[in-house]
């Protein structure tokens, strides 16, 4: 058979491509004959970098050392591609698990514009930007302070850095604002959350980063604030992502945004690989109805129905029950027996979903899925 490995990370405990090479690992463990690739894929949140840094080879890697969410100093890693298309993680410049403790009002995406300037100073003619991550809910205002953009008060004093500080915003200054590079700047996202109200970036993923009910009030009538002065749509779908990152940088910078899980899964080239296939095995950290909208699953699960090809699924937890389409699916925490074993040692509970996986296989001519392709070998 020829099998495609191509899952999500399993966030905080393994990287895409760990994850890809752990299942595939088991699965050549029980059927070592067969042609298995490693794909690895992501949505524009953490492991977004490594997937587009095994689809593309040819990419080098820079660090830049910024101010973290916080203020603390982080080094952040971003690719630069050989056509001048450079590439940002936000989660690694302002990401949640870079804060030493949660700091809801004040954190700011600030670093993850110091990145995007220094690969401009580097050439870049185009940027993409995975947002997903965030430890902050400024509306990227931090980013584009770091690119130029002055924010005042009613007496003229620069604002202080955060979400919160934008209830006092009076004058909003573009002047010193960098252009964007000729090529754009494209914004990966894998929600479709407005910036403000019940949906949005407050409310929703504000409690995720330490707001109280108190912190949510406050940031999100900051955002509207912010919104009345720099204008644009606050109410477009995916405005919301990363603490409103999605918006600021659409509205005052021209970015135009786009679903992260699709634009990853092109560049590493999903569908030609499916075309080839006969089964394809997906995971993430936890499966449920949230998968199904913009994640790396729900669009894996679009691509392969229209390719016919099947779909198994892994997850560290099924919190709901996979769709029709996927003919098999398996819990890291169930074969593990608790969830802090499975994430103890994720790896090894991968290489067992993979062997398990493997041996429900029936002989050849006797499954729903295509004849089996021949070879042996680990594909990346």
């Amino acid at each position: 058979m020829r099998v495609i490995v191509a899952p999500d990370s399993f966030k905080g405990s393994l990287t895409a491509r760990d994850a890809a090479r752990a299942l595939a690992d088991g699965w050549l463990a029980r059927r070592p004959d067969d042609d298995v690739r490693l794909l690895p894929l992501a949505d524009g949140g953490e492991g977004t970098l490594d997937a587009f840094a095994a689809a593309r080879p040819d990419a080098v890697w820079h660090t830049t050392t910024v101010p973290g969410p916080d203020g603390r100093p982080v080094d952040a890693g971003w690719l630069l591609l050989p056509e001048g298309t450079a590439v940002l993680e936000l989660a690694r410049s302002s990401g949640l698990p870079l804060l030493g403790a949660p700091e809801p009002r004040h954190t700011h995406t600030y670093g993850l514009g110091a990145v995007a300037a220094a690969a401009l100073d580097a050439g870049a003619t185009a940027l993409v930007i995975g947002l997903g991550g965030s430890a902050s809910t400024d509306g990227g205002s931090g980013a584009l302070r770091a690119l130029g953009l002055r924010l005042r008060d009613s007496r003229g004093r620069d604002l202080p850095l955060g979400g919160a500080a934008l209830a006092d915003l009076a004058d909003l200054d573009r002047a010193g604002l960098r252009p964007a590079p000729p090529g754009g700047v494209r914004l990966l996202v894998d929600v479709t959350a407005p910036l403000t109200g019940p949906r949005g970036a407050a409310a929703v993923f504000g409690p995720q980063k330490g707001a109280g009910g108190d912190d949510v009030a406050a940031l999100d009538a900051a955002l509207r604030r912010f919104a009345t002065l720099a204008g644009g749509d606050p109410d477009r779908p995916g405005a919301g992502a990363a603490g409103g990152t999605g918006y600021g940088l659409a509205a005052l910078w021209g970015a135009r945004i786009v679903p992260g899980a699709a634009a990853v899964a092109e560049l590493a080239g999903l569908a030609e690989a499916l075309a080839g296939a006969d089964l394809v095995l997906t995971g993430e950290g936890r499966f449920d109805e949230t998968s199904l909208g913009g994640k790396v699953v729900g669009a894996l699960l679009d691509t392969a129905a229209a390719a016919r090809v099947p779909v198994q699924v892994v997850a560290g937890q099924l919190g709901a029950t996979p769709p029709g389409a996927v003919t098999a699916a398996v819990s890291l925490v169930h074969l593990a027996g608790s969830v802090e074993s499975a994430l103890a040692d994720p790896g090894r509970w991968l290489h067992a979903a993979g062997d398990r996986l493997a041996a429900r296989v029936r002989p050849v001519g006797q499954n729903t899925w295509p004849s089996p392709s021949p070879a042996g070998k680990i594909g990346t």
